[in-house]
C-alpha cells in the first residue's frame, strides 16, 4: 500500500480508536505511525492495541511505526480544603511542601525540585497559565509569591516554571517502568516527555540500548536554548506545542516552531509537529480554516510528520481527522510552490560519504526526471541521508530489517520494503528495480538510482550510486 505523498502522519490511539476495525481505517486513511500515549491506559490496553497494529501491518503488507510516549515528571499543587479558590491580582499567596489542604492564602506544591531552583523574580503558571505568580522570596521549603494574573485555581492543576532549568530527571520510576514494558512489544520509537537538556537523551538512550530510536519532545524553553545539542543527541524531534505555548508567549511559538525545524532539517533529524493540528475535529466533521492552514504550514516547512493527539484518541471523528490530514498533506505537495520553498530553505551537506552520496542522489533525480530513488540500507541511514535533501523524488528504501522499515514509517518521503540483503550489486540492482515497478513508482523503460553501501549489510557505509532501467 503506498502512499502519494511524502510528509507523514502520526495519529494517537486511545479509546476512541482501540477496536481493530478502527485502526485498520485509520491505517488505511493514512497513519503512519501509531503512537501509544502512556500517560493515559494501563499496560494490559497498550498491549492489546501494539498487537493489533501488527496484525493490520501484516494485512496491508506495509511497515507502520509505533511510538511510545512517555509521560515524564507531572508537576503539580496539592489540594484546596474547599476544593477550589480564587486569586486576586495582587495579592500574597505562598506555596509550600506541607500536603494540609489549602486555601485562599497558601497551597502545597510537593516538589522540592522547583523550590531548589526557584529566584526572586521567576514565574509560576498554573493550570496551563492561566493563573501567574511572581515569587517575591524563596527557600528550599516555600516561596512568597505575588498573584499577576488573576482565576480561580483549583486541585492538583499544572505547574510550568519557564526560564528555569530544574534539577529532575525527565525519567520518573513510573517511565521507567513503561519504558520496560515497551521494550517487550517491540516499539519502534521513544519519546522523552519534559527534555531541558542533551544529557538527558543520553539518560534514556542508554536505557534504550539501541533497542528503538529516541526522540525529544521540545516543550520547555531550556530545551530551546540548547537546541543544536539536543537535536544532535537525539534521533528524532517533537515540537511539542502544548505546553511550549504554555511556558512562552503564544506569539514565539510559531517562529521558534520554525526554528526548530530549520534544525532539525539541516542535520537530517526527523521532526514531528504536534498538538491541537485539527482540534476542533475532536467534535465536529471538518476542521477550521485556520487549523488546515496550521497544518499546511508544517508540510511547507518540511516537516517529516504532523501529528494527532485527542483528534484521534478521544475525538468523535478519528477516521475523518487521518482522511483530513492526508487530504491537506497531498494538496500542499501538489502545489509547485511546496518543492520551491523546500529547495529554497535546503541546506548544504556535510562534508561525509553518505551526504555527498544523498546530494548527488537528488540533483541526478531532479536532472533525469527520475520517478523514485532507492537506497540499499539495513540501519536506515542511508535514507535518512536522502530524505534530508527532500528531493522532488520519492525514496524507496530497500531494508533486511523489518524494525528499520518501521522506524522509517517516520521519515518525509521514504517507503520502506522488507528483503532479504542483496550479495552483489548486480543482484541489488534487479530487486530495486523489481521493487520500483511492483509497489507502483517505475514502469519499464524508466530509469532510478540506487544508492546503498560496500560491503552490503554495513551499517553507514554509503559509498555506491548506480543509476538503472527497470526492465519489462
Amino acid at each position: 500500500m503506498r502512499r502519494h505523498r511524502k510528509a507523514k502522519i502520526v495519529a494517537t490511539l486511545g479509546p476512541a480508536s482501540s477496536s481493530r476495525d478502527t485502526i485498520l481505517a485509520l491505517a488505511r486513511a493514512g497513519a503512519d505511525v501509531f503512537r501509544l500515549n502512556f500517560s493515559h491506559g494501563t499496560h494490559e490496553q497498550h498491549a492489546e492495541r501494539m498487537a493489533v497494529i501488527r496484525s493490520v501491518e501484516a494485512e496491508l503488507e506495509r511497515p507502520i511505526g509505533v511510538l511510545l510516549d512517555l509521560q515524564g515528571p507531572k508537576l503539580r499543587i496539592a489540594t484546596f480544603a474547599s476544593g477550589s479558590v480564587h486569586l486576586v491580582a495582587g495579592q500574597a499567596f505562598r506555596l509550600d511542601q506541607s500536603l494540609e489542604p489549602g486555601s485562599a492564602e497558601r497551597v502545597g506544591m510537593p516538589h522540592p525540585e522547583i523550590f531548589a531552583a526557584l529566584k526572586p523574580g521567576s514565574e509560576l503558571l498554573l493550570d496551563d497559565g492561566r493563573v501567574k505568580l511572581e515569587v517575591v522570596r524563596c527557600s528550599p521549603q516555600d516561596a512568597e509569591t505575588v498573584v499577576r494574573t488573576a482565576g480561580d485555581l483549583s486541585d492538583r492543576k499544572g505547574v510550568n516554571v519557564p526560564g528555569v532549568v530544574l534539577p529532575l530527571s525527565p525519567l520518573t520510576t513510573k517511565d521507567r517502568q513503561d519504558l520496560a514494558f515497551g521494550m517487550t512489544l517491540g516499539v519502534d520509537w521513544v519519546a522523552l516527555s519534559f527534555v531541558q537538556r542533551p544529557e538527558d537523551i543520553v539518560e534514556l538512550k542508554t536505557l534504550v540500548a539501541g533497542r528503538a530510536l529516541v526522540m525529544a519532545k521540545l516543550e520547555k524553553p531550556a530545551a530551546i536554548e540548547r537546541l543544536e545539542a539536543i537535536v544532535d543527541a537525539a534521533d528524532g524531534i517533537m515540537v511539542a506545542r502544548g505546553d511550549l505555548g504554555v511556558e512562552m508567549p503564544p506569539e514565539l511559538v510559531p517562529p521558534t516552531q520554525r526554528r526548530i525545524l530549520r534544525v532539525c532539517r539541516a542535520k537530517g533529524t526527523p521532526v514531528i509537529v504536534a498538538t491541537q493540528m485539527l482540534d476542533s475535529m475532536v467534535h465536529a466533521p471538518v476542521p477550521t480554516r485556520a487549523e488546515a492552514s496550521d497544518v499546511a504550514t508544517a508540510v511547507y516547512d518540511g516537516a517529516d510528520a504532523v501529528m494527532l493527539s485527542a483528534e484521534s484518541a478521544s475525538g468523535e471523528y478519528p477516521v475523518e481527522a487521518v482522511s483530513m490530514m492526508d487530504r491537506i498533506i497531498a494538496q500542499v505537495e501538489r502545489d509547485p510552490l511546496h518543492q520551491a520553498m523546500l529547495d529554497a530553505s535546503h541546506s548544504d551537506p556535510r562534508g561525509t560519504a553518505p551526504d555527498a552520496i544523498g546530494a548527488a542522489l537528488r540533483q541526478i533525480a531532479h536532472t533525469l526526471s527520475l520517478p523514485v530513488m532507492v537506497t540499499y540500507s539495513t540501519s536506515g541511514h542511508t535514507a535518512l541521508r536522502v530524505a534530508r535533501e527532500r528531493p522532488e523524488a520519492p525514496v524507496l528504501c530497500v531494508t533486511p530489517r523489518a524494525t528499520t522499515a518501521r522506524q522509517l514509517a517516520l521519515v518525509w518521503g521514504v517507503h520502506a520494503v522488507v528483503t532479504k540483503d542483496a550479495e552483489s550489486v548486480d543482484e541489488m540492482t534487479e530487486a530495486a528495480c523489481r521493487l520500483a515497478k511492483s509497489h507502483g513508482f517505475a514502469e519499464p523503460g524508466q530509469m532510478l538510482a540506487i544508492a546503498a553501501g560496500l560491503p552490503f549489510g554495513t551499517p553507514g557505509a554509503t559509498n555506491l550510486l548506480r543509476i538503472a532501467t527497470v526492465g519489462e
